[in-house]
C-alpha cells in the first residue's frame, strides 16, 4: 500500500511539473502586426463535410491574409461536400474544389487526401486545415513570423476547442489536459530528437520546399496518427519543428456529441502510446485510480493536498487552452469516467481490429 502510494504520488507531482513548466513558459503562438506577403496554400482535406464546412471557407475569406490560395479536396464524400464547396467557389475566386481519387491499398484516408492537395498547391508555404475549423485574423501572419524567426520546416498548433453541449464538454477538454501535463511543449522545438514530438492535424503550417524535398504524407502514408509521425520525421531530417498552442487564432469543433467524441478519440487514443496496450493501462490506471486511492487512505491532509494539486494543474491547463475554469474544475471527476471509457473503446477496436473513422476501416 506504501508503495503504491509512493508511486502515485510521483506520478501526480511529476504531471504537475510538466504542467506548471508549461504555464510559465507559456507555449503560445505570439500574436504578430508584421505583414507578410509570401503565397500560401491553404489545402483542406473534406469527407462528408457539408454540414461543417462552411464556416471555415467564410472565416479564410474574411481573415485579414490577402495572397493565399485554397484548395478543397473531396475525398469521395457521399453527402453534398463537393457541391456545397463547388458553389463557394465559384462565388470565391481564390477558392476551387477538386475530387479525390479512390484511396489505394497501404495509404490511409487523410493522408492520401493531403498528398493529393501538396502536389497542387503553388503556394511558397503549404497550411493543413481540417473542414470543422475556423481561422481568425492575425494567424496566418503570426503562424509565418514564427517560420521565418525560428527557420521551420514544420509548424503545428493545438487549436482552440469550440464545445457547444454537454457530452463536448465531458470529453474535449481531455486533449489539452493530457497533452499539457504531459509534455513539456517548448521541448518540441528546444529538443532535436524526434522522441520529444507532438503535433495537431488541425493545423500543419510547412515550408513548401522542404515538403516537396521529403514528401511527409507519401513517408507517413499509413499511421494513424500521422502528425506526430510527421514531425517525428522532421526532427529525424535534422530540420526544425515547433508545436504551440493557437492563443485563439483558430478554433475547431470536433465533435458533436458525447457518443461522438468517445469514438473519435477512442479511434487513435492508443496509437499515441504507439500501441502500447500495457503501458496504455498503467497510465489509465495511475491517472484514473491514483485519486481514488489516496482519498481511501482516509488522511485527510494528504487527501487535499494531492486533489489541491491536481486541481491547480488543471486549473492552469484550462487557462492556458482558452477553456472554462470553473467547468473544468466541476466536471474533471466524470471527464475521466469519459477518459475510461475512452481507453477502453480504443483497447476494444485494437484487438477486435474494427477501428474506423468516416466510413473506412483503419
Amino acid at each position: 500500500m506504501i508503495i503504491a502510494l509512493l508511486i502515485v504520488s510521483v506520478f501526480i507531482i511529476l504531471r504537475f511539473a510538466v504542467t506548471l513548466f508549461n504555464f510559465v513558459s507559456n507555449p503560445k503562438l505570439p500574436k504578430i502586426s508584421k505583414a507578410y506577403t509570401d503565397k500560401v496554400s491553404i489545402l483542406i482535406p473534406a469527407r462528408n463535410e457539408a454540414e461543417d464546412i462552411l464556416p471555415l471557407l467564410e472565416s479564410i475569406h474574411k481573415q485579414d491574409y490577402p495572397n493565399y490560395e485554397v484548395i478543397i479536396l473531396d475525398d469521395n464524400s457521399t453527402d453534398d461536400t463537393f457541391a456545397v464547396c463547388e458553389a463557394f467557389a465559384q462565388q470565391h475566386h481564390a477558392f476551387r474544389v477538386i475530387k479525390g481519387q479512390p484511396l489505394p491499398t497501404g495509404w490511409l484516408g487523410k493522408n492520401f487526401a493531403c498528398y493529393q492537395l501538396a502536389q497542387l498547391a503553388k503556394g511558397k508555404f503549404f497550411l493543413f486545415l481540417d473542414a470543422d475549423e475556423q481561422v481568425n485574423n492575425g494567424l496566418i501572419n503570426s503562424a509565418l513570423h514564427r517560420m521565418y524567426l525560428r527557420k521551420l520546416s514544420l509548424l503545428s498548433l493545438f487549436t482552440n476547442q469550440d464545445m457547444r453541449t454537454n457530452g463536448e464538454l465531458l470529453v474535449v477538454p481531455l486533449m489539452h489536459y493530457i497533452l499539457l501535463n504531459l509534455l513539456p511543449l517548448r521541448l518540441v522545438y528546444l529538443i532535436k530528437s524526434p522522441s520529444v514530438a507532438a503535433a495537431s492535424g488541425q493545423f500543419m503550417l510547412f515550408d513548401a520546399q522542404t515538403y516537396i524535398d521529403y514528401q511527409w504524407h507519401l513517408v507517413a502514408k499509413g499511421k494513424v496518427v500521422e502528425d506526430v509521425e510527421i514531425m517525428k520525421l522532421v526532427k529525424q531530417a535534422k530540420l526544425n519543428g515547433e508545436a504551440l498552442l493557437a492563443n485563439g487564432m483558430i478554433s475547431c469543433r470536433m465533435y458533436k456529441s458525447y457518443t461522438e467524441a468517445i469514438n473519435g478519440f477512442g479511434k487513435n487514443f492508443l496509437a499515441a502510446f504507439n500501441y502500447n496496450i500495457f503501458g496504455f493501462l498503467i497510465y489509465l490506471l495511475l491517472i484514473i485510480g491514483g485519486p481514488v486511492l489516496i482519498i481511501l487512505t482516509m488522511n485527510i491532509n494528504f487527501a487535499f493536498m494531492m486533489i489541491g494539486i491536481i486541481l491547480l494543474g488543471r486549473l492552469m491547463i484550462s487557462y492556458l487552452s482558452g477553456q472554462n475554469v470553473a467547468k473544468n474544475l466541476l466536471l474533471h471527476p466524470i471527464q475521466m469516467i469519459s477518459l475510461l471509457l475512452i481507453g477502453i473503446t480504443s483497447i476494444q477496436k485494437r484487438i477486435t481490429k474494427t477501428t474506423t473513422w468516416k466510413g473506412r476501416k483503419i
